[in-house]
Formats: C-alpha cells, sequence, structure tokens
C-alpha cells in the first residue's frame, strides 16, 4: 500500500531524505486510549488509525524505530462494550502510573455518567499526572473536568454538550464552536472526525506537516481542518435553525456571494423592510444578515485556498470580498491566522502566496 504512495506525485515525504536515518533504539512515543462501557468506537478508532498510519509510514520510510506505541487501557474487564455494539479488548490497566508520551480519553453517551465514578477518575487522574499529553475527544472532555484537569483551561466538546459542560464547570472557558482546542499539555476535541483532526495535528506536532498531510491522503480526508475551524459551517447551521422562510433566500446569497449582499438589497429580495429583515432574520437562524454573508464569503474563500488557489486578489474577487485587504483582515479577525498562513495547513508548499 505504501509502495503506491511512495510514487504518486506530490508525495514528498516518503520520497525525501529520511530513508537515510540509521535505526537505533526505539523513540517511539507511549499512546495509552482508555476504554470504558458505552464510548463512541469513532473516538477510538479514528484517532488510533491515524497513529497507525504514522508508525506504518516512518517504517517504510526506514525508520522502524519511531512512530507509536499503542495501548488500550481499562479497569478489570477484559473487554468493553461500545454504544454501537461493538467490543474492545483491554490490554492493560488505568491508574498503572507508568509515563505515557499521550493519554486519549474518548467520548460517548456513557461518558458524564462515568465522570461520577471515584475510582474510575483516580485511576485515570494517575495516568495523567504521569502524561506529557492528555487528550480528551468528544464528551471524554467530562472526564478530563472531573479530575480538575481542565480547570482554568480553554476547552471544548460536542456542540451538543458545550452548554452542559460550561454549566457544570464554569472555571472552564468553554469554546462551544471549535474543531480542537489545546491549552498547554491538555487538548479536546469536539468528537467524532474532530478526534481525526486533533490526532494530525499531535503527528504534525512529532513529525513535521508532510507525514500529517500525507496522512489525510491515506485516510481520504477531504481537508485537514485546523482546530479554529467551526463545528458547523454557516449553510448548515442556517438550515437547521431556518424554520424555511428564508431557505430560498439562503440560497440565493450562497450562489451569488459577488453581488451587493447589503442589508438593503436582502430585504428587497423578500418584501420586507431592512429592520424587520434584519430583526426577523436574527431571530430565526440565530446570526444576523451581515454576519452571515460574512461567514458565507469566508468559508468560500477558505475553499478557494484549500484547493489550491493561491491569487489573493483573485480569491478576494470571487468569494465577494472585492478588496485583498478586506480577505486579509477578515481573516485575521475571524481566524486569527492571514491567508497564507491558512493554505499552509492544507499544501505541502506547493505554491506560494503573495
Amino acid at each position: 500500500m505504501f509502495l503506491v504512495i511512495a510514487a504518486k506525485p506530490g508525495s514528498v515525504y516518503l520520497q525525501d531524505s529520511v530513508r537515510t536515518h540509521d535505526k537505533g533504539p526505539s523513540m517511539k512515543k507511549k499512546i495509552a486510549i482508555v476504554l470504558y462501557d458505552g464510548l463512541a468506537s469513532l473516538d477510538v478508532t479514528g484517532p488510533a488509525d491515524v497513529f497507525s498510519a504514522a508508525t506504518m509510514m516512518l517504517a517504510h520510510a526506514g525508520r522502524d524505530n519511531e512512530g507509536y506505541d499503542l495501548s488500550y487501557q481499562g479497569m478489570t474487564q477484559l473487554r468493553v462494550k461500545t454504544a454501537s455494539g461493538l467490543s474492545f479488548c483491554v490490554d492493560g490497566s488505568i491508574g498503572s502510573g507508568h509515563p505515557l508520551d499521550t493519554l486519549i480519553v474518548p467520548g460517548g453517551p456513557t461518558a458524564e455518567a462515568i465522570s461520577d465514578s471515584v475510582p474510575f477518575l483516580a485511576a485515570l487522574k494517575r495516568d495523567a499526572e504521569k502524561a506529557k499529553r492528555v487528550v480528551s475527544v468528544c464528551t471524554g472532555a467530562f472526564l478530563l473536568a472531573a479530575c480538575g484537569l481542565l480547570h482554568s483551561k480553554r476547552a471544548t466538546t460536542h456542540w451538543l454538550a458545550a452548554e452542559r459542560l460550561a454549566e457544570k464547570y464554569p472555571d472552564i472557558r468553554v469554546e462551544a464552536d471549535a474543531i480542537y482546542v489545546r491549552d498547554g499539555r491538555i487538548s479536546s476535541s469536539a468528537g467524532v472526525t474532530a478526534g481525526i483532526d486533533l490526532a494530525l495535528a499531535l503527528v504534525e506536532e512529532d513529525h513535521g506537516p508532510l507525514i500529517a498531510m500525507e496522512i489525510a491522503r491515506l485516510l481520504l480526508l477531504y481537508r485537514r481542518r485546523p482546530g479554529t475551524q467551526s463545528q458547523f459551517s454557516t449553510p448548515l447551521a442556517t438550515q437547521t435553525n431556518s424554520v424555511g422562510r428564508f431557505a430560498k433566500l439562503c440560497l440565493w446569497m450562497e450562489n451569488n456571494l459577488t453581488k451587493d449582499l447589503h442589508v438593503d438589497h436582502l430585504a428587497e429580495r423578500v418584501a420586507m423592510s431592512p429592520r424587520h429583515f434584519a430583526r426577523t432574520f436574527s431571530s430565526e437562524t440565530g446570526i444576523s444578515p451581515a454576519r452571515y454573508v460574512e461567514e458565507l464569503r469566508l468559508g468560500h474563500a477558505r475553499e478557494l485556498l484549500e484547493s489550491g488557489a493561491v491569487n489573493l486578489g483573485f480569491i478576494a474577487q470571487q468569494s465577494g470580498f472585492g478588496r485583498e485587504e478586506r480577505l486579509r483582515r477578515t481573516f485575521q479577525r475571524r481566524l486569527g491566522v492571514n491567508p497564507r498562513h491558512y493554505a499552509e495547513h492544507f499544501h505541502n508548499n506547493e505554491g506560494s502566496l503573495p
């Protein structure tokens, strides 16, 4: 399988000089994934496949001593049953206190209930204290919070559980819309596929962006998403919240980003006064018309950058920003990064932005 990847144009990492590295003592990073009954299987298998792919790629490149050693740890049972009915084997015990490079705590429907288990939390905390990095996936954040590991830290979880996390642990700065959040040695992700995004970020930290990109290609991921990306796209969020009155208008806006989308013109399209339109649109969709238009344009600009477009003037025109400087300012204000650096999350220096 990896021979095909190595021969593929653009697969720089496996064709590089990495094969010249001498084998030596094992430098594989130890990762433990916590298992318990009722967890979400993808919260385990998603990150695990990312780390396993990295290990196989490094071995193919002649770096057998690098990569990751994965273990799956539970309390006393030899097997746990996931929420979907799959069974995972346990090959170690939580609370051994052995040094770890990364401890991963998945989420699932039972995570919040298990966060009240004193023995489980005590064992989890012992391992967390010995880990260089601690990671939660989805509602696994409740388990980290119950151990006190998120005290006064930034964190995220699945959008459905974010409000409950903030209410139960008001000292945590919950970023409900983020794909993943990293605060010191503690990281949290929104769950489901977001655990894959966070795992890719950790691989990039350990082995560089090229291998992370190769893994994304291998796993047929549409894109590598930065942690700042929203859990919801603007069109999806609006379709979810809208009762239908503005459905046609939203679709029209999405297909006409280069036109004048000022609130006066939008109100005219739906035969409403600008003031009444702005108030009703915000009430029914949860977002102001101006913010919605900016989100649409920002989303389209991001898609252009991710697909390989490099001319910022062209991107600004096509996405409706008009001027390049307006595009740059919006990226910096909304994402905390300029378009050049955003694009570098998705491309192996195949092009350069002006």
